[in-house]
């Protein structure tokens, strides 16, 4: 029983080292070391064990326990990321409405997609993997020019649109669109984030009883992987570039094809605050297309507004991704 609970123990500290490690993303970019980027896409599996070892410990009457408990609490942010059960939605006066969804083209339906836009009714719709498609039954609303991947439209003033481009040695990648709009006599400033994907296939990440196949297929999804880490710091410098360069509230969104606890997520989110840890509920869980629960769909804001609700809908599925929804309190003034 003793060797049992001591690989147990050194399991549980080698499970905190790697929660660490995903948590050194704030501070290492992944062209210096990838790997911890990597630790941010098992992070939701990492907390399962821990928490479930820290129980063991603490009724096999340890004192360890007490220690991993402690230590678990530079996890509850990281968690709040991923799971979240914030108070009732609080209701305003001065609230815009924001929609954020990845519509992969439309090709799971173009219809449903712009009917369920039209009911929504939102202040500002934010577009990822639009694939060009018109929007004739979204009277009313302003948008931005179209060029294949990403859109914003808005009911109001729309003005300043701009493309984010990121570029390396091997190509010139859309990172983002941003675009200034007047809400309420003051102006605010939309981006709207695609980053690079991966490029998965179902294929490439099922695996099998082939033990030699299956190795090859983690060594292929992480020859992906850190690749794309690396387009994501350079497109991460690009956007945040517009950001830090408004006169203006910033408020970003889209699909970052990257996790909470992130590189991306780190970087993206600093000096803003992220709606689904203010007014969220349950999981925030976004692409649907895997088993494993995968957020990679967001909202934030700076923290001159406040988020009074944000909600995953996934009570359609007309695309890979689930919409966003959020609603942002603004002043009057």
């Amino acid at each position: 029983m003793k060797i049992f609970r001591l690989i147990l123990l050194i399991l549980h500290v080698g499970i905190l080292f790697l929660l660490l490690g995903s948590l050194l993303n704030d501070y290492i970019p992944p062209k210096i070391f990838p790997w911890f980027n990597l630790l941010s896409l098992g992070f939701p599996i990492l907390m399962s064990l821990y928490i479930v070892l820290t129980v063991f410990w603490v009724f096999s009457w340890k004192k360890r326990a007490f220690v991993f408990m402690f230590v678990g609490l530079a996890f509850i942010n990281p968690v709040k990321r991923w799971i979240n059960f914030s108070s009732e939605k609080k209701e305003s006066s001065s609230a815009i409405k924001i929609v954020s969804f990845n519509i992969k083209a439309g090709l799971m339906g173009k219809e449903e997609v712009l009917n369920y836009l039209k009911a929504q009714d939102a202040d500002v719709i934010l577009l990822q993997e639009d694939g060009g498609i018109e929007y004739p039954t979204l009277k009313g609303y302003n948008r931005t020019k179209s060029n294949g991947i990403l859109t914003i439209l808005t009911k109001h003033n729309l003005s300043n649109e701009k493309l984010i481009f990121s570029e390396d040695e091997n190509m010139k990648l859309q990172s983002a669109l941003q675009a200034d709009i007047e809400i309420k006599g003051r102006t605010y400033r939309f981006v709207d984030v695609y980053l690079y994907p991966f490029q998965f296939e179902k294929k490439m990440i099922k695996l099998d009883g082939d033990t030699e196949a299956n190795e090859q297929k983690v060594k292929g999804v992480v020859k992906k992987l850190i690749p794309t880490f690396k387009i994501h710091q350079d497109q991460v410098k690009k956007i945040r570039q517009g950001m830090e360069n408004s006169p203006y509230p910033v408020i970003v969104t889209g699909d970052f094809n990257s996790v909470p606890n992130s590189y991306e997520y780190y970087h993206l989110s600093e000096g803003l605050e992220d709606a689904f840890m203010t007014a969220g509920r349950g999981s925030a869980t976004s692409f649907h297309d895997y088993k494993f629960p995968i957020r990679i769909d967001y909202v934030f804001y700076s923290k001159s507004l406040k988020a009074i609700s944000y909600v995953v809908d996934r009570s359609v599925s007309i695309s890979d991704h689930y919409p966003v929804i959020s609603e942002l309190s603004i002043s009057d003034k």
